[in-house]
């Protein structure tokens, strides 16, 4: 089983609990809602992609993801954060494909799995320009997928024929590591910075007075 499915099993262990409702609020998802998408990603990646031409999409690595950053967009309080998620995801995605560009060739020379690192990085960079939970989950999951989709450009552009697979395995996994990094970060964040909010605030004073009636001696 791969990271992505892995990480998606804890997420759905975690929304049956209800630890994650806080989390779905923002992101105006029902528990139920959150379970059946998660199913659909995960056995998503089971069914045969769809092919058109020199691109093939997954159903659960690609396509359901893709759903799910729409509906967030669409969702979105103000034009001002739709416009900051969709040029954050573009953002991202540069960084990414830059960062792919300085990726050894060798693979001994590669620390960590390179796409756990764009996964990383994506939920990192995704998270500072998406701010809000949909907007860092919106940044992180399109910016990977448009990174791969710049490679692929970039590959036919220079003469090379590869079928350009949306939503494959490795990039199924960043995607998710960078959404839900994303995601977490904001939350995390916003939790530590509304505490801190709290706790600077002073009590407020009643303005009704009760006075207090003394026993007759």
């Amino acid at each position: 089983m791969s990271i992505g499915m892995i990480l998606l099993t804890i997420v759905a262990v975690l929304v049956f609990f209800g630890v994650a409702q806080r989390v779905l609020d923002k992101l105006h998802l029902s528990d139920r809602a959150a379970l059946v998408l998660i199913a659909l990603m995960f056995f998503g990646t089971l069914i045969p992609n769809i092919t058109l031409g020199n691109v093939s999409f997954s159903i659960g690595g690609a396509l359901i993801p893709l759903g799910v950053c729409i509906y967030l967009l669409v969702r979105a309080g103000t034009t001002k954060e739709r416009v900051r998620a969709i040029v954050g995801s573009l953002i991202t995605a540069g960084i990414i494909y830059a960062l792919s560009a300085f990726m050894p060739d060798e693979p001994e020379a590669i620390v960590i799995d390179p796409m756990y690192l764009y996964g990383i990085v994506g939920g990192i960079v995704a998270y500072i320009l998406g701010r809000s939970r949909r907007g860092a989950f919106i940044c992180g999951v399109l910016g990977v997928m448009l990174a791969d989709i710049a490679v692929a450009i970039v590959n036919w552009n220079n003469g090379v024929n590869q079928q350009l697979v949306l939503g494959g395995a490795g990039i199924f996994d960043a995607m998710i590591i960078s959404g839900l990094l994303g995601v977490i970060l904001a939350e995390l964040v916003g939790e530590v910075a509304e505490r801190f909010a709290r706790g600077t605030q002073q009590p407020v004073k009643s303005p009704i007075h009760t006075p207090v009636r003394h026993k007759e001696k």
